[in-house]
């Protein structure tokens, strides 16, 4: 409770490590009675690291690839996975350290908004993470049996694309996604998918906080005219699951998700779904505190990412431990 139910100080901060080679310190200081700091009984100092002993960080400039490596201690062979965050953009790390410090050679890749990648992409190119795959499978430390990819957000229908239409990828999890391709054409060979239709017109702005609700902006679902957009995920042979929160306030991931679930399994495929009462948009790795509205880089406006604190918190370590038993269980 001392770490998940942190809150800034400053309203719309969100708490996101930037440096996984150093933990993050929280001062603990216990005083004599409530609400009097004159007399102090004793403090001392948590870590957490996120880094486990012995994993290597590795960064990636290969190629076009933008990305970093991180190697669990030993010779392997361990299950290879990649790692993708949302449209916020940037290289982000933190959970990738942590997933290799629990047995998995682990690659985060960015795509978009980090170095010469540009912040809002004409079009993704899937070949670009192709050549992540191919990355990791030549690594030595990484068995041969497949690779996983996880994404949350943006990162999600990514990550659903590249099991549907990548060889290499084994298992995928898709946090807070969609099984349509979202706000950016995606470039196949010889095909473009092209993005779901949406109106940000339709985007509310709350006159009391400022914060921006995009969960309207899109075009229903269930309109044919809208489908051309569909991930075919049904013609992926890859083992699939699916994470949401209720409370998510960005956008309707449930409603998504269930969508993307129902159409799996009409076509007879098993998948694995779980949502989550109370968790909002931003499902992280355990005990790092909810973020309920923060700025989104790329957009440059204030975004409501919904969740309570307790049941986020929960949510975040059932996520976290099923995330793992998928992966375990199919690479």
């Amino acid at each position: 409770g001392l770490l998940w139910s942190l809150r800034s100080k400053e309203p719309y901060r969100r708490l996101a490590k930037r440096n996984v080679l150093t933990p993050f310190c929280v001062e603990l200081e216990v005083y004599e009675g409530h609400g009097d700091m004159s007399c102090l009984l004793g403090k001392c100092t948590h870590e957490r690291w996120f880094l486990g002993e012995g994993v290597k960080r590795i960064s990636v400039r290969e190629g076009r690839l933008k990305a970093t490596l991180f190697l669990p201690p030993g010779a392997g062979p361990f299950p290879g996975l990649i790692d993708l965050y949302g449209s916020g953009g940037g290289l982000v790390e933190y959970r990738a350290s942590l997933l290799a410090s629990r047995g998995f050679v682990t690659l985060a890749l960015a795509y978009m908004a980090f170095e010469d990648l540009p912040a809002t992409p004409e079009v993704l190119e899937l070949d670009y993470f192709e050549e992540a795959i191919n990355f990791l499978q030549k690594q030595q430390q990484v068995k041969d049996t497949g690779i996983g990819v996880l994404g949350l957000s943006k990162g999600a229908d990514l990550a659903l694309s590249m099991a549907t239409f990548l060889p290499g990828i084994k298992a995928a999890v898709s946090i807070s996604g969609s099984g349509f391709n979202s706000f950016i054409p995606l470039q196949g060979d010889g095909f473009t998918l092209p993005v779901h239709p949406y109106d940000l017109g339709r985007m509310k702005i709350s006159e009391e906080s400022g914060l921006v609700d995009f969960s309207e902006v899109l075009d229903d679902h269930r309109d044919p005219k809208t489908w051309e957009s569909r991930i075919p995920i049904e013609l992926s042979s890859a083992k699939l699951l699916f994470l949401c929160g209720l409370d998510d306030m960005n956008w309707k991931s449930e409603l998504y998700c269930r969508d993307a679930v129902q159409r799996l399994r009409q076509h007879g495929l098993e998948v694995e779904f779980c949502s989550y009462s109370g968790a909002g948009h931003l499902l992280e790795p355990p005990y790092l505190p909810l973020c309920q509205a923060s700025i989104h880089k790329v957009l440059g406006a204030f975004v409501h990412w919904g969740g309570q604190w307790r049941e986020h918190a929960k949510a975040q370590e059932d996520v976290w431990r099923r995330i793992q038993a998928f992966f375990w269980r199919h690479l």
